[in-house]
């Protein structure tokens, strides 16, 4: 029994130690790699902060199988071939801004770029451009500009206002329509017309473009003497002002010599060519007559007597008002009716008298004399009236019985009536002065 036992105590002594021997070569083995694979990663990480390549590439080689978890979270190449630095130079990465002392160079704004915004890219200039008017919109804003202008007369407002439009290649049409416009107006508006156009000359239109609005006139003749008979004479008197005024050319006439066969064109070129003969070396300005308030006072006042002795024969206060309407003088009305209140004090026809207040209360009744202008000439006649007594003895008498016709005919209001002076005020005038006169004396 016992040696059983031993016997098998040998047997099992005897199959253990080659086992033995197996498990500790395996462990050896284990080991060893262990010790290599420790020994690549102590490499590989002193080799992160050297230059070579060579280096990286033996480690590469040595660490190939046993250290690929160590190179899950490395930052350089893993193709083997780079220098060793890192990425972008260090620049790469989760929140990196770039390389450190890294300077970057002004980039010019790209205006494509959605993000693109005009108001913050330093000083802007902003450039107002004024679009060119059409035909249309050309007459639609010039035409009040000229009809102001024959209120006012100021070249210069003109010339600011046109300043602002871009007439462009309509700067021919200025003259044209301005000129056109004065030919169914006055022989004042015609005169202002012409000063407008010498002073536009030169700084806002080039005499070419007189120059082609005046043919362009001299063209539509025959269809201006529909509205305005006398057209061919008033544009042969426009062309000779304006090269007197050397807004046109002295060649101007020179170029439709033997090229005329409108007849009304020729009577125009005619027109113009007289009066620059008759004025030679000298201007035009008194081409359109003296107009308004600058003829002189005395002749205003003969005017308005030949105005008034015509009415008394004619009897039309329609054409009495038409002359006195293209006298000008709205402020000088008031001795129109300072002359036909005394005319109609020294009259010894018994009918003067009523054709006066007749005449009166159709300029009243029209708006044409104002208020102010009529009280302004009674007012006068009261003033004048001892000198006027000197002429018509018994002129109180018919001053009284004119001026309650007057208030009767709704022509003066009942103030101006209490005002009329009578021949008992100045008695008591003179009686004041004479005892004034006797107490100095004494």
């Amino acid at each position: 029994m016992a040696t059983d036992t031993q016997g098998s105590a040998v047997d099992d002594h005897a199959l253990g130690q080659p086992a033995d021997a197996d498990s500790l070569a395996q462990r050896e083995e284990e080991l060893h790699k262990a010790r290599l694979s420790a020994k690549a990663k102590r490499k590989l990480r002193k080799s992160s902060s050297r230059d070579s390549g060579s280096g990286r590439e033996s480690f590469s080689e040595s660490a190939d199988g046993g250290c690929s978890k160590g190179k899950m979270g490395d930052k350089k190449s893993r193709s083997g071939k780079g220098r060793g630095l890192p990425k972008k130079g260090g620049a790469g990465g989760k929140g990196v801004w770039g390389a450190a002392a890294q300077v970057y160079d002004v980039e010019q704004p790209d205006i494509h770029d959605p993000n693109y915004d005009d108001d913050k890219q330093g000083e802007t200039v902003y450039q107002t451009v004024v679009p060119e008017l059409d035909d249309s919109e050309f007459e639609k804003a010039v035409t009040p500009i000229i009809q102001e202008y024959f209120q006012h007369g100021d070249t210069k407002e003109v010339a600011t206002l046109l300043r602002q439009m871009n007439l462009g290649s309509k700067k021919s049409k200025l003259p044209f329509l301005s000129v056109s416009m004065s030919l169914e107006g006055k022989a004042s508006h015609r005169e202002l017309i012409s000063r407008l156009l010498a002073d536009l000359s030169g700084k806002q239109l080039l005499t070419e473009d007189v120059a082609g609005a005046f043919d362009q006139l001299l063209r539509d003749l025959p269809d201006l003497i529909l509205d305005t008979p006398e057209a061919p004479q008033m544009v042969g008197q426009f062309v000779a002002r304006a090269m007197a005024d050397h807004v046109l050319a002295a060649e101007f006439l020179d170029s439709y010599k033997g090229k005329v066969d409108c007849e009304q064109t020729r009577q125009a070129l005619d027109k113009a060519a007289v009066l620059l003969s008759m004025n030679r070396g000298m201007r035009l300005d008194n081409v359109w007559g003296v107009g308004g308030g600058l003829r002189p006072v005395k002749q205003l006042v003969k005017e308005m007597n030949l105005l008034l002795k015509e009415y008394l024969q004619s009897t039309d206060t329609a054409e009495a008002e038409l002359c006195l309407r293209n006298l000008e003088v709205p402020h000088f009305h008031h001795e129109l009716v300072y002359e036909a209140v005394v005319m109609a004090l020294e009259s010894n026809s018994g009918n003067a008298s009523d054709l006066i207040v007749k005449l009166l209360k159709s300029l009243w009744e029209s708006g044409f004399v104002t208020l102010d202008q009529m009280n302004r000439g009674f007012k006068r006649v009261f003033d004048a009236m001892p000198e006027i007594s000197l002429d018509v003895p018994n002129s109180y008498s018919r001053l009284k019985g004119f001026v309650e016709l007057c208030h009767q005919q709704g022509v003066v209001t009942k103030a101006l009536q209490e005002q009329c002076p009578t021949r008992d005020d100045r008695s008591s005038v003179d009686d004041g002065t004479r005892n004034c006169i006797a107490e100095a004396a004494q």
